[in-house]
């Protein structure tokens, strides 16, 4: 069935005419006019900043807290001819992060080392024996840090104590009690007013690279741009301006291992955005990181040799792929896992690969509309990642239960654990008491902004540029949604690996475009046949063998009133999960199956209850609707044969008495149970004997022929009418 995920909410705001007036000379569409005004941005000065981002607006690095203090500890660490340590992290956030402080450093001609820590070796953050590792055997005097420190107090303790200063650079929530580090340059530092709180990791290292080199490095803005995509931090102040310009830059980047990752992405170079990066350059990288070691990843964005980053490209892009493989597989075992009874989904298996869980989690949560843990249970120890809505905040429901595990941490909407695998049962008990005894309703869904309703009329390349200068679009800056209804699907099909995506034609009076919802392959039926129909859409340009053209991306969809789904065909398959309907049922979807010959009863089934959604297979057993009531001229056929003889035997030459008059036997059976009420036949024990005495009566005086007519009417009903016209018909008639 066709259910909304989210809740809608149509901005109705209208701008004024002073607003208009007031765009007229960035030659934007109506469309993106009506945008703007709805996301505030309606005044002059706020307009001029948005819509013409430059690096002027960057702010001063050194309002950072320590700015200065790192900048001078670095540079005498040059003068000294100090091994610096970069210390990153394993995702693309970090993998950005170490190339941008590696590059600003080597451009001031430091001796440096640079090391992303291993997920399932090292962990998140600051690990005192890799720093150890570092310190005594690779002479390492300073450690800078990027993307992580603020969480990592023992190790950094550590180097501390053994005589080596860490510079903390980071945008990660901050701890309660703060790491002795020799500096901490954190946007969010409470002894510093920070103008814009929201940098990436990426974001921070390029401040500190500004700092170190007192300049704008915009040969560096690819790659602020791509941890900053990736990490998905609000794209406002001075990560949209970074962002803007690191994907103008990417569009012509020099950095080898960048050309020969986004052309196995069959990604052309004009056509790059912050979708490239969100879809395809980002989860390449983070693959890496989820599955193997991440640090060839600083190789391929920092290199110069041509083989080796051809080589470690193919690399990602095979991790990936495994990744994808990987994700769903662990998908599909757990979703047969889920026991959708209960509130909450907490999934433990043994085997699944501890790099993905998130991911995994997250798409179940997608699924169900529940906060989901998934978790790879390896000697005693269930480890793995929890996914929340936004109506139940794991960390909090979590966190009072820290005796549960041997590792926690997390935030309201995603958690990371470790805990015996025999305190499962005692986890899921705690999320489920937490949701009862908050009364939380998981039927709240969240909210979905729709800037506008679109016509398809209004939709043109002249449009998706307008768009395209309010874009990058990200956290903060959403990518418009429209509003699509009143239109015909002129055609579906199934796509993708297994039919797993639906690609819809879309029809409004002249106009057509195309439609791809992913992940919708199984609703085929529903989108072919849905009677008014809404869309949330998103407009992407699709570009293909040398060709473009618009079209449009799901978000979301939704059915105004009852759906009913003809699968009456053949070919048509039941839906997996919804129920056959019977008298016990409670779902508000069901399959109607099987059309019992009695009409009454498939009324009782409907009478005061109020379905979402009706599949209509309508097997029917007897199909009198195909052989009919019986003519005059089948009657007086039957009566002439049978009154031949003195005594027929019903039972065992029925089929033979069915073949010689070229009557279907069910007619037959009853057009001799319609002789026998009306006495021109009596039949005892199996043997018919006419009655050649009977009284002249017609035909239509038998209650039997008379229900038999009702029946016929019925079943072609069930048949061949319109779902419309049997959901109408059942509904009328409980209504009489």
């Amino acid at each position: 069935m066709i259910t909304s995920k989210f809740d809608w909410k149509i901005k109705q705001e209208k701008p004024d005419d002073g607003f208009f007036e007031l765009i007229k000379k960035e030659k934007l569409s109506q469309a993106a006019a009506q945008i703007l005004y709805g996301r505030g941005l309606n005044e002059a000065s706020a307009l001029e900043q948005f819509l013409h981002p430059d690096l002027s607006q960057l702010h001063d690095p050194y309002l950072l807290n320590d700015m200065e203090k790192a900048v001078k500890r670095i540079r005498q660490a040059i003068e000294n001819y100090e091994t610096i340590l970069i210390y990153g992290d394993y995702d693309a956030d970090g993998m950005t992060s170490s190339s941008i402080v590696k590059e600003a450093l080597e451009m001031m001609g430091a001796e440096c080392l640079v090391y992303l820590p291993n997920r399932f070796t090292d962990g998140y953050g600051p690990n005192q024996s890799v720093y150890r590792y570092f310190i005594e055997q690779q002479g390492v005097s300073l450690i800078v840090t990027v993307d992580n420190g603020v969480a990592g107090k023992e190790a950094i303790a550590y180097a501390q104590k053994e005589g080596v200063d860490v510079i903390v650079t980071d945008h990660h929530s901050l701890p309660q009690e703060l790491p002795s580090a020799y500096a901490i340059v954190h946007p969010e530092h409470p002894d510093a007013a920070y103008p814009f709180k929201y940098l990436a990791g990426c974001g921070v290292a390029f401040k500190l690279a500004c700092a170190l080199l007192e300049s704008v490095p915009v040969e560096m803005l690819d790659l602020v741009a791509i941890g900053t995509i990736a990490d998905m931090v609000s794209l406002t102040d001075e990560n949209r301006i970074m962002v803007k310009y690191g994907l103008e830059l990417l569009k012509q980047t020099e950095r080898i291992g960048l050309q020969e990752l986004l052309a196995l992405s069959g990604v052309q170079a004009d056509s790059i955005s912050e979708e490239t990066i969100g879809f395809k350059v980002a989860p390449q990288l983070n693959a890496l990181g989820r599955l193997d070691d991440p640090n060839p990843a600083v190789e391929l964005l920092t290199g110069f040799d041509e083989e080796e980053a051809r080589t470690i490209a193919v690399m990602i892009n095979d991790k990936n792929e495994e990744r994808k493989a990987i994700v769903q597989t662990i998908f599909d075992e757990a979703m047969a896992m889920v026991d959708t009874t209960k509130p909450a989904q907490v999934l433990a298996k043994e085997g699944w690969h501890a790099g993905v869980l998130g991911i995994v989690a997250g798409r179940i949560m997608e699924e169900i509309n529940q906060p989901v843990i998934v978790l790879n249970i390896e000697n005693g120890l269930a480890k793995g990642s929890a996914r929340s809505l936004s109506t139940v905040n794991i960390f909090a429901a979590l966190n009072e239960h820290r005796d549960l595990f041997t590792a926690f941490g997390g935030h309201s909407g995603a958690a990371g654990m470790t805990l015996e695998a025999d305190q499962l049962e005692k986890l899921e008990q705690v999320l489920v008491s937490y949701i009862e005894e908050h009364h939380i309703d998981l039927s709240q869904k969240n909210p979905l902004v729709i800037d506008a309703e679109l016509p398809l009329s209004q939709l043109s390349f002249e449009t998706v540029k307008g768009l395209e200068k309010l874009a990058p679009f990200g956290m903060d800056n959403d990518k418009p949604v429209f509003l699509i209804k009143d239109f015909k699907v002129k055609q579906a099909r199934i796509m993708g690996q297994n039919g797993a995506h639906l690609k819809l034609r879309l029809a409004q009076e002249a106009s057509e475009f195309d439609l791809i919802a992913f992940n919708q392959g199984a609703l085929l039926q529903e989108f072919q046949q849905a009677q008014n129909l809404e869309l949330a859409v998103t407009i992407s340009v699709n570009r293909w063998n040398g060709n473009t053209s618009l079209q449009l991306m799901l978000v979301d969809a939704r059915v105004e009133g009852i759906q009913l789904v003809d699968i009456r065909s053949r070919s048509s398959a039941l839906p997996q999960t919804v129920p056959v309907l019977d008298g016990k049922t409670a779902s508000k979807a069901v399959v109607l199956l099987e059309v019992p010959e009695n009409e009454e009863d498939l009324l009782a089934l409907f009478e005061n209850r109020n379905f979402e959604v009706i599949y209509f297979k309508n097997i029917i057993k007897h199909r009198y609707y195909l052989t009919g009531y019986g003519t005059r001229e089948q009657f007086a056929k039957l009566y002439k044969t049978i009154y031949q003889f003195p005594e027929f035997d019903v039972r065992h030459k029925l089929k033979e008495l069915s073949q010689f008059l070229n009557i279907p036997d069910i007619l037959l059976v009853k057009m001799i149970q319609i002789f026998d009420e009306l006495d021109f036949v009596t039949i005892d024990d199996g043997i018919m004997t006419v009655n050649k005495d009977a009284q002249k009566r017609e035909i239509s005086e038998s209650h039997i022929y008379q229900d038999l007519k009702k029946l016929v009417k019925f079943q072609g009903l069930m048949a061949l009418g319109t779902p419309q016209e049997i959901y109408d018909y059942l509904t009328s008639k409980n209504q009489k």
